[in-house]
């Protein structure tokens, strides 16, 4: 039975705030743990509501979910109510053991972490000696075990000029490729982003792979931030882009029980937690996630206002929006946008 006119079908969970690592991009400022984080019994609750409520795939993430030493129990329970499950990784902890378990739960992926094309570049952004090594290692475990594996690889202005060399250590791996753009959210700071023709370059890259090389090969993807209606490139995209979908069929929940549209978004936008209100009467609640649920054309700025698509993009990702502009919706990296103001 459905209980809402919207569906978080796909579901972000960060189970821990907990990380061995210390990342440069970290959105989440992750390392210490979160205090009072979900217990196993409430985790399992939070399943059972999500079940619910339509979800069809969690995403299990941290911090570093692996340190959790329960993450097998609520991947199980997770498959156990007939959901798919994706577990997301730096790849620090991955062994015969851990890849023992991720077999028995057959996840839809497990993703992993690459930052760099070489060892110094990978481990200097991810704050770990031989970090790049190690994931290296961890992919060839997953690929052994033919477990669906994805890296992805978040760019910025230290890393994103070997995006070439990191497509050579990934063709004809049986690895998907999605790559993401970092942004000043957490602890990554705002003149490390790309410029404007730094992440028109990359849009340039991602379109090339995918001419370049069969699926077959390396299936590629541009992550959420890389769009929006282009003149000159095709989606880079898994899916056409429909404008930001926090509280529409995206959620994430912090490993408090604080639930929000999307994990990257700051605090402001939480709509309230688990241990307070059920997940249930969250997400159905007619005030929830008004900046999505509530949209007009007049919540745009700037170009976005008077852009043809703005009802369907609205925006561009909602993160990068508010990143740059505070809470105006109006993400300048927006490959139409670049392509009218640079390339013309």
């Amino acid at each position: 039975m459905k209980l809402h006119k919207y569906t978080p079908i796909s579901v972000v969970w960060e189970t821990t705030l907990k990380c061995n690592m210390k990342c440069l991009h970290c959105g989440s400022s992750a390392g210490n743990i979160r205090v009072n984080e979900l217990t196993t019994k409430e985790g399992f609750k939070l399943c059972e509501d999500l079940k619910k409520l339509g979800t069809r795939l969690i995403s299990l993430m941290g911090g570093e979910p692996f340190l959790r030493n329960d993450w097998n129990k609520l991947a199980q329970y997770i498959r156990k109510l007939d959901m798919n499950v994706t577990i997301m990784s730096n790849g620090l902890l991955i062994n015969e053991k851990i890849i023992s378990e991720l077999t028995k739960i057959n996840p839809y992926a497990v993703t992993i972490s690459l930052d760099g094309g070489i060892p110094k570049t990978h481990d200097t952004i991810r704050g770990v000696k031989n970090s790049y090594k190690k994931c290296i290692n961890s992919l060839d475990l997953l690929t052994d075990a033919n477990l669906p594996t994805t890296v992805i690889t978040t760019v910025h202005k230290k890393n994103f000029k070997e995006l070439p060399l990191i497509r050579d250590l990934l063709i004809n791996r049986g690895i998907a490729w999605q790559i993401q753009m970092a942004t000043p959210v957490g602890r990554f700071p705002k003149d490390l982003m790309l410029s404007f023709e730094e992440f028109y370059s990359v849009a340039l890259f991602i379109a090339s792979t995918r001419k370049n090389h069969s699926i077959k090969e390396l299936p590629v993807m541009g992550a959420h931030n890389f769009g929006y209606f282009s003149k000159i490139l095709p989606n880079l995209m898994l899916l056409p882009w429909i404008g930001c979908q926090a509280g529409l069929t995206a959620m994430g929940i912090q490993s408090n029980g604080t639930v929000q549209g999307c994990l990257s978004l700051p605090d402001r936008y939480n709509e309230g937690n688990i241990r307070d209100r059920s997940l249930i009467d969250i997400w159905t609640d007619p005030n929830s996630f008004p900046y999505n649920r509530i949209f007009t054309k007049e919540n745009l700025d700037g170009e976005c206002r008077i852009c043809k698509h703005n009802t369907k993009c609205k925006g561009g990702c909602f993160t990068v929006a508010i990143a740059i502009n505070k809470d105006k919706r109006n993400n300048p990296y927006c490959l139409r946008s670049i392509e009218k103001n640079i390339l013309s």
